[in-house]
């Protein structure tokens, strides 16, 4: 489950990790009061599940009530990513000196926790040079290794005890609530010297939120993901432009770590589970042609109840109907692997005997496109 900035940063606060002052809402009577507590100058910030809503003009400032009366009905009638505003969040302007970056996120191949920190915060970590990168066991970091990762950032003084501080907070965090990823980005520093995170990004185990009540508050689902519940599969809509396909959570998530260890990144991922049918293949994909930004699909399959020739099935109806007309990354192993491979020899499915190297290829096209 993918919290909204918001909600992030209640479980920042939760765990005394300082954030700025807030109100999040969905109407504009609402968020008028919201504007008197909190005065000007402020940020007006669309909320929902997606990344890039800066760049698209989903962040602002707002100095004035005229400016508030215009921009905050002009963001919650937006839609970033094919994304429409599930709340609005208004959050007091900060003085910035400067930015940061931070994150633990949950490395299944390795089985354990890896701190991503870097010196340059407020952009995508992809296009950080200077990463400091460090597994850290199951979320136990030490002091030691905390102020490590400060000096190596360059960090100096009072900072580092408030890093080191950011640090072991989070990780209690995300260890206690099972987190797949908690990020902050940026973790900035104020003209006063204090750490504030000004941005929260936070993704939860799916598979582990039976054990949290506390967080079903959060769930919400978008449409596509409601429309994928109720035909039977799992669906989870993400920030990149591979989709992935599998049968298993296991194998899905597997999947997804790889591909993100190849410097992949996953637009969704779709497990079609146990009872799989060609017809609830083919309403998968469906779902995943109305995501946008996908430009290939990764299918990574082992038939035993679903056979393969299933899965074959429905992509061979999609492509007859022109439902897709994507490149198709696929590893189908199992049963009737063999006869799924000769259905869909002469289609657009580029066929592989490894998961990694259809990983790589889809990479490696996703990335000269």
């Amino acid at each position: 489950m993918r919290l909204l900035e918001f909600q992030a940063k209640e479980l920042f606060a939760e765990y005394g990790i300082r954030v700025p002052s807030g109100h999040a809402s969905t109407d504009i009577s609402t968020a008028r009061q919201d504007a008197k507590s909190l005065g000007y100058p402020f940020i007006i910030k669309f909320q929902a599940p997606v990344g890039g809503r800066g760049k698209a003009g989903g962040i602002q400032l707002c100095s004035t009530t005229d400016e508030f009366e215009i921009k905050y009905p002009q963001i919650l009638d937006m839609t970033i990513k094919g994304e429409r505003a599930r709340a609005i969040l208004l959050e007091k302007a900060a003085n910035i000196k400067k930015e940061l970056y931070l994150s633990l996120f949950l490395n299944r191949s390795k089985r354990c926790y890896t701190v991503i920190a870097s010196a340059e915060g407020g952009v995508e970590i992809e296009s950080v040079k200077d990463q400091i990168i460090r597994e850290v066991g199951m979320g136990d970091i030490t002091d030691d290794v905390a102020s490590e990762i400060a000096k190596d950032m360059g960090l100096e003084g009072d900072v580092i005890s408030q890093f080191v501080d950011t640090l072991s907070r989070l990780s209690q965090l995300a260890v206690e609530k099972e987190v797949e990823l908690a990020e902050i980005n940026p973790l900035a520093i104020l003209d006063d010297g204090s750490l504030v995170a000004l941005d929260g990004k936070m993704i939860t185990d799916d598979n582990s939120n039976f054990r949290h009540p506390e967080l079903q508050k959060y769930r919400e689902e978008s449409e596509v993901e409601e429309r994928a519940e109720k035909s039977g599969f799992s669906l989870v809509i993400m920030d990149g432009d591979i989709a992935v396909i599998g049968n298993g959570a296991g194998l899905v998530m597997s999947t997804l770590d790889m591909l993100s260890d190849s410097g992949g990144k996953a637009a969704c991922f779709l497990d079609v589970g146990g009872g799989a049918t060609t017809e609830s293949v083919y309403e998968a994909l469906t779902l995943i042609s109305k995501i946008d930004g996908i430009t290939g699909i990764l299918v990574n399959l082992y038939g035993g109840i679903v056979k393969t020739t299933t899965v074959a099935s429905a992509f061979l109806l999609a492509y007859e109907n022109k439902l897709i007309d994507l490149p198709v990354f696929a590893r189908l192993k199992g049963a009737e692997s063999d006869k799924a491979q000769v259905m869909l020899a002469d289609s657009k499915t580029q066929l592989f005997d490894s998961v990694e190297d259809a990983i790589q290829t889809a990479v490696t096209e996703a990335k000269s496109r």
